[in-house]
Parts: C-alpha cells; structure tokens; sequence
C-alpha cells in the first residue's frame, strides 16, 4: 500500500476531487488505481487568502514497485495495520476477570476480554446510559443530585456528557483498534481521518450502548448500581471483593473507576494499594460567543459551509512559572453542572456532534503540583472538594455556579450582571468575583493568560465573556502505582490500575488505549474457558 502526503482541496473542491488527484500525483491511469481511503485530513487556515484542506491518503494502484521507483516525493510504501490480538496464556484462572468502572478504559477492557472468550464481570456504580441520561437531565433542571449516577459516575463515563473529543498525541497502533470500534458501534465514519475527530454526547450515548450489548453478547455480564465496598487482599494477592454487600471471589481486576470516586481512593488508600499524589489542574470555563472564534480563525471565509465550528487550543506560561492551557474546547457547546458531590459546583464542558449552540466555551486551567496541597496521597482530593464547597457558597447554593465577565476578573471587581454573552450553565449562575474562590496563585496566572492568549486568538479578553467556576476534575490528583510491564499494583498481585482515574491517561482514547492493554496483560498471562467463566 502507498502512503501520499501533501494532497490539497480548496474550499471550493469535493471529497470528489481526490481520485483526480491521486492519479495526477502519481501519474497513473484511472485503471491504475485499485482502492483509496483518507488517513489524514486537516485544515490549514493559516492564512486567509489560501485556505484548503490537506490530505494524507493511503491507496492500492497496480504496479507499486514501479511507481515508487519514480521516486516521487510525499510518496512511500506502509503496511496496513490490523490489530493483533493477543496470544492466551498457560495460566488457567479460577474466577473470570472483573472490572470496576465503566468509562472508556473500563468499556475497552471489558470488550477485548469479550472478545477473546473470557466472559467478564463489569462493575459499575452508577446507571446504565439510557436511566443515567434521565438522572442527569433532572439534576440539570431541577437541581436533585444523584451522587451515585451523574455527569461523573455511569455508563460511558464522564465522557458520555462531553464533546466527546477522540484526539489523542499518543502514537500506540491501538488507536485504529479504538477509533475502529467505535465506527462500528456507530460513530461518523470521519472519526478514522479528520485531525480533530469528535462524536459528540448526542451520538455517544447510543453507541456506549451498542458496545456494553456487545459484551453482553459475548457471555460478559454488566451489573449496574454496583459499588465497589471493599477488597479482600491475602498476603498481597487479591482474593476478591465486596460489592453492594455481597462477597465475590476475584483473582484478576482492572480497576478503572475514574478521576472522581473519591471514596474508592480512600477505599483503597485504607487497603495499602500504592499510591502518590500528583499534579492536575483548576481553574474555570471561559464562554465566548461561537461567531467570535469563527471569525478570528477563518476571517473574511466565516460562514462558508465546508468549514465547522472553528476551535482552539492555546498555552500560556505564567511570571510564577505556572503553565496554564485551554482543555476540551467544546464548539457550538455548553458548560455543564458536572459534579459529584453533594454541596459542591463543578462544570464541565459539553458539545453535540452538531456543534450548533451559540456559545463556544474551554476550560482554562492551571497547572497545580502536590506542594500546594500537601504530600498525603489525598490531600490532592481534600484541595479539590474544598474549592468545590467554597464555589457551591459563592453561587448562592442550589448548584447555581459563580460566574464573572473576563472585563471584571481581570480588574479584580466582582461581575453584578452579565453582558452580552448569556452563560449557558444549565442551573443559573451568580455574579461574583472568582478571586474570592480560587487562589490568588491561580487567578493571577489566569489573568496573565487571557491577556496574552488575546494576541493569538483576537477577541478571547473580550470584556462580556464569561468565566464560570469551577473546573476541578479535568484530571485524577492521585496515581495509583503500577509495574510498568505486568501493569499490576506495586503492591497487590492481580489488581491493575487503569486509565484516567488511576494516572494512566488524559481522555476518552487514550483511556480506552489503556484498557486494552491491561486487558492484554490478563490474557497473555491466562486462558480462560467461556464454560468455566459463565458457570
């Protein structure tokens, strides 16, 4: 197969186009050209006179040895790559695998396990998606938290209620086997090529489901509502667990409960499971109007109907030597009430494929280390809640969250209204200085930054947009120690940490991606019998 770099599309050119093209690239008959697909695709809109759409195209053409002796550049030979499922082990297991938590890690792990005939047990604490969707929305409408099953706890985890963003820096061949799954589980087939693919919470709560009925399928089994107690751990080797009171006998778990199950990590903590405290990140979301970030990416093509709901990702280092960054950027979107706990505000941003909405909103978050909240292992989560309860007191209680226009933050005077910009946060917000709640470390690099992220994206200190606080679970403040090839606890045999709540990810792909390969440790070291696992 050939791998072409550097094809370009004007605006005004269709997917249509790319045949043509490939050929005259090539210099090849049309009979030439067996089979084509995209690889790539991205937008170049660095400058305004020229922009175009760049593709990386992988294809099939008679004759290839020829064509590369031509030595054309932007042109090379790649294999295709298809997953290679792993070899089982010797080791036969006495009880199928368990896995708490049913996020992107947990969902990934089960399926493979599935898969490969080993029947798993699913544990999740909160609801399935179609029951966790009607909770949700009634909180958002009426404020009735359910701390068991919201935006953080259920099925498909806190990305079900999220842009659903599938970009990911990692270069691990796993990718295709995530980004594939997810195709067929019914995700728009331009998630495999365009550089920034999404989904969209609209679209992923049908396909969350799609997959659990296919493990289900296979012979694993998904129990909801199910919260893990207790560990029952014998001279460092787990023996099993104990969820909603009952006792049951485990010998291999992956443990992929999510940034936010605070109470598991204290579970854990009690039990001896290794574990650090580690860097995350606070701050709050930033909500501009979608037109304004349009028309500061695109300038005079605004509008044009092949260009999306423009984004953004900005950076900033701070005078006190702190990084602060835009994260999970959610065009045409809103900004969520997102928490899990009673008696605190978190948000959190949101987005459907469409990306219609008026607003466009980002957190904008800064960078927080372990020495500002202390070196236990959960300090990190005790400096989480406590912004989280002071944001419930400032909004005025009832989940309403505090907001401020940027004009007002950054002149240090509390916001009495809002302007133009509406806030999309679905409980109401209430006018109010954010320095009052965050520390004055992070306010000042904030402030630092939106100032300087205006001369990259005009119009971002616009005085009417609107800060909405506070953002808190953009990462786990804990990491629960692993080997870095059985990817077992340090110090319990047969428990695997995994995924974003355990310090091994940083989104919905990279969290699948470590799933699978906990998953992988299991099966190449065991085999199982489907008679066995569903007895």
């Amino acid at each position: 197969m050939l791998r072409i770099h550097q094809i370009k599309l004007t605006l005004s050119e269709s997917l249509d186009q790319l045949p043509v093209k490939i050929i005259n690239k090539l210099h090849i008959s049309s009979e030439d050209l067996l089979s084509w697909r995209i690889y790539r695709e991205s937008l170049d809109a660095r400058r305004a006179k020229d922009v175009h759409f760049t593709y990386c195209i992988d294809c099939r053409v008679k004759h290839e040895e020829q064509v590369l002796r031509k030595h054309f550049k932007d042109v090379s030979r790649v294999q295709e790559y298809r997953y290679a499922y792993p070899k089982k082990g010797v080791i036969g297991l006495t009880h199928r695998p368990v896995v708490v938590g049913f996020g992107p890690a947990g969902m990934f792990a089960a399926l493979l396990l599935a898969q490969m005939g080993y029947c798993p047990l699913v544990i999740e604490r909160g609801q399935c998606v179609e029951d966790r969707v009607r909770r949700v929305e009634d909180f958002w409408q009426n404020g009735k938290l359910d701390p068991q099953s919201n935006v953080q706890f259920g099925e498909g985890g806190a990305g079900t209620f999220s842009d659903g963003k599938l970009t990911t820096r990692s270069k691990d061949l796993r990718v295709h086997k995530v980004l594939e799954e997810l195709v067929r589980f019914g995700a728009p087939q331009d998630i495999l090529y365009t550089a920034h693919p999404h989904i969209g919470t609209d679209l992923l709560r049908d396909i969350v489901k799609r997959l659990r009925e296919e493990i289900i399928a296979l012979g694993g089994e998904v129990h909801f509502s199910s919260c893990l107690q207790d560990l029952i751990i014998e001279q460092g080797e787990l023996r099993g667990i104990v969820v909603n009171d009952e006792e049951i006998p485990v010998d291999q778990l992956i443990l992929s409960i999510g940034h936010s199950a605070r109470d598991t990590y204290r579970l854990l903590h009690a039990r001896g499971v290794t574990m650090h405290p580690k860097a995350f990140a606070i701050g709050a979301r930033i909500e501009h109007p979608q037109t304004l970030i349009n028309e500061a990416q695109y300038k005079t093509l605004c509008g044009h109907p092949r260009l999306s709901a423009a984004e953004y990702r900005l950076t900033h280092t701070a005078s006190n030597g702190r990084g602060v960054y835009t994260f999970c950027m959610c065009p045409g979107g809103s900004v969520v009430p997102s928490t899990s706990m009673e008696g605190g505000v978190v948000v959190n941003g949101m987005s459907e494929h469409a990306r219609d909405r008026e607003n466009a909103n980002s957190a904008l978050l800064v960078q927080i280390r372990p020495e500002d909240y202390g070196e236990h292992a959960l300090d990190g989560i005790a400096y989480q809640e406590a912004l989280e309860k002071k944001a419930f007191v400032l909004g005025g209680g009832a989940y309403r969250a505090p907001a401020q226009r940027v004009e007002d933050f950054l002149k240090h005077r509390a916001s009495t209204a809002m302007g133009s910009v509406q806030p999309s946060y679905a409980l109401g917000v209430t006018p109010c200085d954010l320095h009052e709640v965050l520390p004055a470390y992070v306010t000042s690099a904030m402030e630092e930054a939106i100032t300087a992220m205006d001369h990259k994206l005009k119009g971002f200190a616009m005085g009417d947009a609107v800060l909405t606080g506070v953002e808190t679970r953009s990462s786990s403040p804990v990491r629960l120690e692993r080997g870095k090839e059985d990817l077992q606890s340090l110090s319990v045999s047969g428990l695997y940490p995994c995924g974003e709540g355990a310090g091994y990810a940083g989104g919905i792909v990279s969290a699948a991606i470590d799933g699978i390969r906990c998953a992988e440790q299991i099966i190449a070291m065991f085999h199982y019998t489907k008679e066995a696992a569903c007895d």
